[in-house]
């Protein structure tokens, strides 16, 4: 019966998710709730203050018309150091605690924790009215990306992914110049993120060790793990080290970086979604059944297909994905250089030359002797950070809002699911949120949460 209970819970989960896509409303306009706090402060809270959530923290911290009121994270060394940059910001070890007493108090959030529990604090902030920016990927699950993209929608909050270059004028001039077509109409695109010490980054891991210790009286390990299911604590093994390589936390490889890389191509193309994806991975992991039942592999090769448009060559497109020991073609590498191709980076291919576009700095259109004198737009650079604040407050709509980075992170996180049958080419019918070739593979499209936890 539980096991029934179960399956009929997931369903009604896919079912809320697919209805979302298809009666969600226009997204409200960016000062609809945000004018309320025209000449006010912003009050922030701050959920996950260690490592990449630290940086957030200081970035949010140094808009003027911000004040973090709140502090949140399961590790109380991290909340002491994120206290000390915020004197007299309310501290605490439980989301749920916190969203619960700051209730009136709050008006806004961001979100740096594991992929696995983004989306039921993202989820609970936007029914709540809160405006809402959250760490890459938006959510673990493709299922939870549907649902908290119509919520978000619905809601009229404002939103941002973390996708902190999507701002930088090398991303938005790369997205200006395919939106003019100066490549042409594009053939192909290759994505890739085969940065340096990655691979030690998802080094090898597993089995998953039976036993554990005790955690350190500072680390609240329930509210760690969440939404996943309940495993013992190991130092080094999930906190604070490599907690993406594990299926039940993290989303991969490419789940880490897909948003980054993919960001300026799927906002120049106008794409929607994939109508089929596939993947080949690193051969040691595929023959473990023990590694792949819990881990993700260090190698990846991700085929996405995609409907045409008005900017392609064909009726369809080939966008892949390479990280780890799989790289892009050298064919492709050469048209830049092959020993100095960025090592994480967009190419895309047109019909009168080609489009580099390496992460975090400017776009480089190939050949460069034949485009020497091609016009840079002007642009002045921005913080995303700021951005999303200056949003709420009443300013333009933010550079990743949910309603269009929603829908990237669903293709991304179907390159997830084609890991996970590599081999298998999936088709995809986003409508109805199936794979009408492959029905097993949608066990993968959302996890069945912790008892509690839902």
């Amino acid at each position: 019966m539980k096991k029934k209970n179960s399956e009929l819970s997931r369903r009604k989960f896919l079912a809320t998710a697919l209805s979302a896509a298809i009666t969600a409303p226009a997204l409200l306009s960016s000062t609809s709730k945000a004018a309320r706090f025209k000449d006010q402060k912003l009050r922030h809270a701050s959920i996950g203050v260690g490592g990449m959530g630290l940086h957030d923290l200081q970035n949010f911290i140094k808009h003027p018309g911000v004040e973090i009121v709140a502090l949140c994270d399961v590790d109380e060394n991290n909340l002491k150091k994120a206290a000390l940059l915020v004197p007299g910001a309310r501290t605490y070890t439980d989301w749920r605690e916190m969203m619960k007493r700051e209730k009136d108090l709050i008006d806004s959030i961001n979100i740096a924790v594991p992929d696995h529990n983004h989306y039921v604090i993202a989820m609970k902030a936007i029914t709540a009215g809160k405006h809402v920016y959250c760490q890459k990927p938006m959510c673990h699950d493709v299922a939870e990306v549907r649902a908290l993209t119509k919520a978000a929608m619905k809601a009229g909050v404002i939103t941002q992914l973390g996708t902190q270059h999507a701002s930088g004028i090398g991303d938005r001039t790369a997205v200006q110049w395919i939106k003019q077509g100066a490549i042409g109409k594009i053939k192909n695109v290759y994505l890739c993120s085969n940065r340096p010490g990655a691979v030690a980054r998802y080094r090898l891991v597993g089995p998953r060790p039976n036993e554990g210790q005790e955690p350190p009286s500072s680390l609240h390990w329930n509210n760690w793990i969440g939404t996943a299911p309940m495993r013992p604590y190991m130092p080094q093994i999930y906190h604070p080290a490599i907690w993406r390589t594990w299926q039940d936390f993290g989303t991969g490889w490419s789940g880490d970086i897909g948003c980054h890389i993919f960001d300026a191509v799927w906002k120049g193309m106008g794409l929607t979604a994939p109508t089929s994806i596939s993947a080949e991975v690193q051969q040691s992991w595929q023959e473990s059944s023990a590694r792949r039942a819990d881990t993700w592999p260090q190698g990846n090769h991700i085929t996405w297909m995609f409907p045409g448009n008005e900017l392609t060559d064909s009726t369809t497109l080939q966008v892949e994905w390479f990280d780890g020991e799989f790289y892009p073609p050298k064919e492709i590498r050469a048209l830049f250089s092959l020993e100095n191709y960025p090592a994480e980076s967009a190419m895309l291919i047109g019909t009168k030359g080609a489009l580099l576009i390496p992460h975090t700095q400017m776009p480089i259109l190939l050949p460069q002797s034949s485009f020497k004198d091609y016009a840079f737009p002007k642009l002045e650079n921005r913080n995303h950070y700021h951005h999303f604040a200056d949003a709420c407050l009443g300013g333009e709509k933010t550079e990743s809002l949910f309603e269009q980075s929603g829908p990237m992170t669903e293709a991304i996180l179907l390159g997830t699911i084609a890991i996970r049958v590599p081999g298998q080419t999936l088709t995809w019918n986003a409508k109805k949120m199936k794979f009408p070739n492959y029905p097993d593979a949608e066990k993968y499209l959302q996890r069945k949460y912790r008892k509690g936890w839902s």
